[in-house]
């Protein structure tokens, strides 16, 4: 029997105003009856198919080391390094026990913020596995990289897919927003070091917005040194603050990274295809992912 939960929800809805999407947080006042309050989706992935999302943060407010300008679930309203236990392991494993026999393709580690704030997710991740069976992924933005307590993190994962959005500290403060203490070169590091002790398959996701768009020959340069298994060339298709490029300005992008990554998939969110997901809970997971665009 399934237990509810009452939890406030604030949707994210935007707007678009000429040039871009504006988000607007909207309070509710309503409350929501869900069995769930860590977990959210399924969504369907053009990257990872059908996954079951897990926030391992879970807070009332967005909680990352990044303000990115083109976050999908509006600005960051507490900017930090810290990591923290945010959800009691166990809470989380005993609603993932609770997730209904269906198929799906991943759980994958993301949410409304930065997952690897949180202090458990190794522990978290160790518990997933002695409760699901499928491959486990973790999107990081990769501000905490350079900490070997989060590598060790992410070593646990089968997929850990990374943020690298910029090719200098300038273009990192510009499109990324960082709070204090982030370093571009050392997280450029940490990926290196991650790299050369992680046995599981890392991807590089890469989204483009009007900012960085001059500047993929840096960022190619900068992933060349990193090795990764895959590249993924993004614009923001969901509802945000800024624009999304087109399909054709991202052609000379997606191709650049190929002619450079000749042995390894570089996928293209405009290529792939884009499916409706069908999630236990619409409203939380729009406010842990965003809205899709038309």
């Amino acid at each position: 029997m399934l237990i509810g939960v009452n939890w406030f929800v604030e949707l994210v809805v935007g707007k678009y105003n000429g040039s871009g999407f504006e988000i607007q947080a909207q309070s509710n006042s309503f409350m929501t009856r869900h069995p769930y309050q860590y977990i959210y989706g399924p969504v369907a992935s053009w990257r990872l198919g059908r996954s079951l999302g897990i926030d391992p943060l879970s807070t009332d407010q967005k909680t990352c080391s990044f303000d990115c300008v083109y976050c999908q679930t509006g600005r960051t309203k507490v900017l930090t390094l810290e990591r923290k236990i945010f959800v009691p392991t166990e809470a989380l494993l005993e609603e993932v026990r609770r997730v209904p026999p269906e198929p799906l393709d991943v759980v994958t580690f993301a949410g409304n913020g930065e997952p690897t704030l949180a202090l458990n997710l190794g522990d978290m991740i160790r518990g997933i596995r002695t409760v699901r069976s499928e491959r486990i992924v973790v999107i990081t933005n990769g501000s905490l990289i350079w900490r070997p307590d989060v590598r060790e993190d992410l070593a646990l994962a089968d997929f850990v897919m990374v943020k690298l959005d910029a090719g200098s500290s300038d273009s990192l403060e510009a499109v990324n927003h960082p709070a204090e203490g982030i370093g571009f070169e050392e997280i450029c590091e940490g990926l290196r070091m991650f790299r050369k002790n992680y046995h599981g398959k890392l991807a590089l996701q890469i989204m483009f917005v009007s900012s960085n768009k001059d500047l993929v020959a840096d960022i190619v340069s900068r992933a060349q040194m990193i090795h990764p298994d895959e590249i993924e060339v993004n614009t923001p298709l969901r509802v945000c603050a800024v624009k999304p490029l087109t399909a054709e300005e991202m052609v000379p992008i997606t191709d650049l990274f190929r002619k450079t990554f000749t042995r390894i998939p570089v996928k293209s969110v405009y290529e792939e295809e884009r499916k409706k997901s069908q999630p236990y809970c619409r409203q939380s997971t729009d406010r842990r992912r965003g809205q899709e665009l038309p």
